[in-house]
């Protein structure tokens, strides 16, 4: 591949997205070509039949390669699924009181923080320095020529099992195609959906996807939690499905063309046409009110949010009133959803769509897209080192203490 040229590979649970694009010299992303099509072999972000999801995503790249007229063979990745974590881990250095902080220092934590790191059985997916300490004092984004005794700083890891990894990689694989790097879904989105000062002082991006929901949270500028919740815009779809007893794609259709997060006076009167399921000639049409598709819809949506604010709370920023929330990805479309999430949440709430991609296609000027083209910005934007080293077993299962406890249960 020309190096002036990048792609994006977003494998989600709804739809698999490829878009390529030329880099300019002065590092300006100019979209080229674009294919997706729906996602087969795909559950809940974890892929489920090798066979389908390969046929998927050389469908999405054969398309994205016909528009561009021209060839791929590496992509940037996106990793998702509910198994996403983070961890953090810390690191100090003595400095010299009489000099102040160099990037030789800088470098030295660091390495220090990156040095044999365990990751307990996950792939390395970011490896990021997302705070400095000085004396144990607040946090800071820059600590070069500030003087001190003690350097400390924190180096966020992004971890994903690597036994789903490996399978997701063999689709990749099997598509003939490189992975040149690989970024989680929300930090992708939020690269794409977020302005500058709400990554500084502090926002978090709920992507809300097919089949998960993806939540990272920055501040200085940097991603610094990730989590995910297995729920998603096809868990709605399904409740429709059951709650009508209709077709999947019946489902999808009501609740995109009626669907909304919260009910309202006039819905009980609005009427919709349902077909049951296996029954679709205008004779067997049956009759519902509005409120009775919404009533299946609000409390999935409410679910989600509930389970996002707990993801907040472990993350300390349950009362901070002050932390925005952006809502991406597919489902941030449902009429009244940003509502019902700052009601939940109680934090100002907006919808994030793509917005620092100059000259998108109108296609893919969609929250829809967020994932994919922040993959293209990480790209171009975010270089991130890699430790030196890497343990991979399960933590406390090592060297001696390790022997003791496999002798103990080999002999009880």
């Amino acid at each position: 591949m020309n190096r002036s040229t990048i792609a994006a590979l977003d494998i989600g649970s709804s739809k698999i997205c490829c878009i390529i694009a030329h880099i300019t010299r002065d590092k300006k992303i100019k979209i080229v070509s674009y294919g997706y099509n729906a996602s087969q072999g795909i559950k809940n972000g974890v892929i489920t039949d090798i066979n389908q999801a390969t046929i998927s995503v050389c469908n999405a790249v054969e398309t994205a390669e016909q528009m561009a007229n021209e060839r791929i063979d590496s992509v940037i990745l996106n990793v998702s699924g509910d198994k996403t974590s983070s961890r953090l881990r810390s690191a100090t250095l003595p400095l010299h009181k009489n000099k102040p902080i160099t990037e030789v220092d800088l470098n030295k934590v660091i390495e220090r923080g990156l040095h044999k790191i365990n990751i307990d059985n996950n792939e390395l997916i970011h490896c990021i320095p997302i705070n400095y300490k000085i004396d144990g004092g607040e946090d800071i984004k820059d600590p070069m020529n500030i003087y001190g005794e003690e350097l400390a700083v924190n180096i966020m890891l992004g971890l994903y099992p690597s036994i789903t990894y490996k399978t997701l990689s063999s689709v990749v694989e099997a598509s003939h195609l490189d992975i040149e790097n690989k970024i989680l879904s929300a930090y992708a989105s939020g690269m794409a959906c977020l302005v500058d000062d709400e990554k500084e002082y502090g926002a978090t991006i709920i992507d809300i996807g097919g089949g998960t929901t993806s939540i990272a949270t920055f501040k200085h500028g940097y991603p610094v939690a990730f989590s995910t919740i297995p729920v998603g815009g096809i868990n709605i779809t399904k409740d429709i499905t059951q709650g009508l007893t209709t077709s999947f794609a019946h489902a999808e259709d009501l609740k995109i063309l009626h669907g909304c997060a919260f009910m309202v006076s006039h819905d009980e009167y609005e009427v919709l046409n349902v077909y049951p399921l296996g029954e679709e000639d205008d004779s067997s049409i049956r009759q519902i009110h509005r409120s009775d598709l919404i009533g299946i819809i609000a409390p999935r949506v409410e679910e989600i949010f509930e389970m996002a604010a707990h993801k907040l709370a472990a993350h300390g920023l349950a009362g901070q009133k002050n932390h925005r929330v952006v809502l991406t990805g597919g489902c941030s479309q449902l009429p009244g959803i940003r509502n019902v999430a700052a009601l939940i949440l109680d934090k100002q709430v907006r919808i994030g769509t793509p917005r620092n991609i100059q000259g998108l296609p109108e296609v893919i000027n969609n929250p829809v897209f967020s994932t994919a083209l922040g993959l293209l910005m990480f790209a171009t934007e975010t270089k991130e080192r890699r430790p030196k080293k890497i343990v991979n077993h399960p933590v406390g299962e090592s060297g001696k203490i390790a022997k003791i406890f496999n002798w103990l249960k080999q002999n009880s």
